[in-house]
């Protein structure tokens, strides 16, 4: 469409009026020949029936009508027309003309989405002209054309339908800082001339505005100035601007007839509030015949990156750059950015990335179909470019995708010919947007060293550090969970860090809390915060034993006691405030005397362990033998006994094993042993929750010392 009026067009040299001397012939070669592709597709296609194939020479010309109809399809985006002619002109062998018949008709398969068949032409192509590196590109492109849509990326693409009508939109770009004007260039009714363009079948194009209200909906576009200087009954467009929108780059392609005029890039200041001064145009080129626009303007508008077909480029388009020369108040020769950014086909449509990234529209790398849009890197401060990166599928489609603008990091604007809304495949205006990952939290609490007892009732609040704060209370199961608001607002936010606080009656404050992030995560995320609320009463450790009259540590096949003294260790290193009484107990069997004293030795052992072994503060921890003074207390429910107490107290018995109960099984030895081992144990009992390193009192060194046992 209007990027192709700075295409390089295909011209054929051979002319075969020499051998067709019918009006028809001589009409479809003048309207061939005028680049008037609307009109010039059925003349040709009309010359086409009136030749014979007869012979060598009315076979090739007749070829070379099929193929200029071709040719009129494809410069006015009707791609099966196209590749219907291409296939007309290749079954005449024109191909021994022209062999890059196979790769245009290569190019118009792809855009229809047909990969298999354009791969076949690519690879015609390429056996004929293999030095020709697009065939490469093409090729390559239609093996990875699953694999671009399969990793497409979250972005999603809508068509601006408030701002798009049924004629050509494109183009997009914003002028003030505020990012609330957008200019695009348009052939809709209402802009200047009346005349018909001969190769986009359009009126001729022309700069227009739209602004944004204040409930974010696009206003009914208008002409982009009021002074009627800049848009003309030629073709406006791909404008740009310097960083404060006070300057105005455009492109103006002339539509004077006979004459071999290329577009220009013209540049105009503000005047007022919606006025420019008359333009200037930019003295960029050597020959008028040579094309360039699509300017981009650096923040202070003496940087412009531009394409062009000027000599010593590449390939098709390239991209070109020239500085304004303060002193001398002119533009200097424009320079080439070379293969780090241009290729063997066209570059087009240049625009800055918020990073300083450059993002710009090719077909001469990897890609959907058409012209695909890619991101190019910064070099360090230089004003050079590297590493085009293609944004993939749904910003690029398999039909020409170009004239980006990037509004932040998740959002902006673009050109696609893609089907639109009513089945054609017109330039419109798209926008991309990520949309907002989304967050949920669940926090699940249980009582700290027993995961399956899950508690009830807990208040739970959360803190976010963009200071919103947001709480609720645990179910029966122990959890609380929040995904949206009732206005659907997600609780949980990107780029935002979170505190949980939890806290109960009857539970030691959980000072610490727990935290999690959403800052650098690029994907949904259900965050699962497991916690634990120490209660106030014994904590049940995890089973140390020892060997039978003896305070040595048991490890053997069955248990590692070290390990289990692990869970101690943890636990005062995550409350570092805490307090611990250490306590060993035994079964009833044995003297009172030898019970307590073993006892004793035992809660030793472990606390020697923790203190010397795994390096704590022996003042956090109190070792006590308390013998067989304390029974245990358990609980049954049937004929099962149970270690710690369940939830759900329907039909459960609480026992306290005392030297009478457990006797009562005597002759059940497998219970009577095991109740027996319940009593044997070491319990951790919080004596408080503010130890003070700087003030708590020495250790007791006799803590160091095993009594005399028996």
């Amino acid at each position: 469409m209007y990027y192709k009026l700075v295409l390089p067009l295909v011209f054929i040299s051979l002319s075969w009026l020499s051998f067709a001397q019918n009006k028809y012939v001589l009409e479809a070669e003048n309207y061939f020949a005028s680049e008037k592709y609307c009109e010039g597709a059925d003349k040709c296609a009309l010359a086409y029936t009136k030749l014979t194939r007869k012979g060598n020479q009315a076979k090739m010309q007749k070829a070379g009508m099929a193929f200029k109809t071709a040719e009129c399809y494809r410069f006015t985006d009707r791609f099966r027309d196209a590749n219907e002619w291409y296939d007309r002109a290749l079954l005449l062998d024109y191909q021994e003309v022209i062999p890059e018949i196979h790769y245009y008709n290569a190019e118009m398969l792809r855009m229809m989405g047909n990969f298999e068949k354009a791969q076949k032409s690519y690879e015609a192509f390429k056996s004929l002209v293999p030095k020709d590196t697009r065939a490469d590109v093409g090729i390559k492109s239609c093996k990875d054309s699953k694999s671009f849509v399969a990793n497409k990326s979250r972005h999603v693409v809508t068509n601006q339908t408030a701002i798009n009508k049924k004629e050509f939109d494109m183009s997009p770009m914003f002028a003030d800082r505020k990012e609330t004007k957008l200019y695009f260039v348009s052939s809709r009714s209402g802009s200047t001339g009346n005349e018909t363009d001969p190769i986009s079948c359009q009126k001729y194009m022309d700069i227009w505005v739209s602004e944004v209200d204040k409930k974010g909906n696009w206003g009914e576009p208008k002409l982009a100035d009021v002074s009627g200087l800049i848009n003309t009954e030629a073709h406006e467009g791909s404008v740009a601007f310097d960083g404060r929108g006070k300057t105005m780059f455009f492109t103006r392609c002339p539509n004077e007839k006979k004459m071999n005029l290329g577009c220009d890039i013209w540049t105009a200041e503000m005047k007022g509030k919606d006025g420019w001064d008359a333009p200037e145009k930019l003295n960029l080129k050597s020959n008028d015949s040579i094309s360039l626009g699509h300017p981009c303007a650096s923040d202070d508008g003496n940087f412009l990156i531009f394409a062009s077909d000027m000599p010593g480029g590449f390939g098709g388009r390239d991209l070109w750059f020239t500085t304004y020369d303060k002193k001398n108040k002119t533009w200097k020769e424009p320079k080439n950015m070379g293969p780090e950014v241009n290729t063997a086909g066209n570059e087009l449509f240049p625009t800055f990335g918020k990073d300083g990234s450059l993002f710009y529209a090719t077909d001469g790398i990897i890609g959907l179909g058409g012209l695909d849009i890619v991101k190019a890197t910064k070099v360090g401060d230089q004003m050079k470019w590297e590493n085009p990166t293609n944004l993939g599928f749904p910003i690029n489609s398999e039909n020409n995708d170009y004239g980006l603008y990037e509004l932040s990091e998740k959002k902006g604007y673009f050109t696609s010919e893609r089907k639109d809304p009513n089945g054609k495949f017109n330039p419109d205006i798209y926008m991309y947007e990520l949309p907002p990952n989304l967050f949920d939290l669940k926090v699940i609490v249980s009582e700290l060293g027993d995961k399956a007892k899950k508690i009830q009732d807990v208040k739970v609040v959360v803190k976010g550090s963009d200071n919103t704060t947001w709480e609720g209370f645990t179910n029966k199961s122990g959890s609380v969970f929040w995904d949206k608001k009732p206005d659907n607002v997600r609780y949980v936010k990107e780029e935002t860090s979170y505190t949980i606080s939890i806290s109960k009656e009857g539970y030691h404050e959980d000072k610490k809390g727990s935290q999690f992030t959403t800052v650098g995560l690029n994907y949904d995320q259900n965050f699962i915060i497991e916690m634990a609320l120490l209660p106030k009463k014994i904590i049940r450790l995890p089973e140390v034993r020892y060997p039978f009259n003896q305070w040595t540590l048991l490890v053997d096949s069955t248990i590692n006691s070290p390990d289990s003294l692990l869970f101690v260790y943890n636990l005062l290193n995550e409350y570092p405030g805490m307090v611990l009484e250490l306590s060993s107990h035994t079964d009833s069997r044995g003297k009172d005397d030898a019970n307590q004293k073993l006892s004793e030795n035992r809660a030793k052992a472990c606390y020697k362990y923790l203190v010397e072994t795994k390096g704590l503060d022996p003042r956090r921890i109190k070792p006590v033998g308390k013998g067989e003074l304390e029974p245990r207390t358990i609980w049954k429910k049937g004929d099962a006994f149970l270690a710690s107490q369940p939830n759900d107290m329907k039909g459960v018995e609480t026992i306290v094993l005392t030297e009478a109960y457990i006797n009562s099984f005597s002759s059940n030895k497998v219970v009577f042993d095991m109740l027996h081992q319940y009593n044997r144990r070491t319990e951790g009992k919080i004596l408080s929750m503010d130890f003070n390193p700087a003030t708590a009192p020495p250790a007791n060194l006799d803590y160091l010392k095993f009594v005399k046992y028996p």
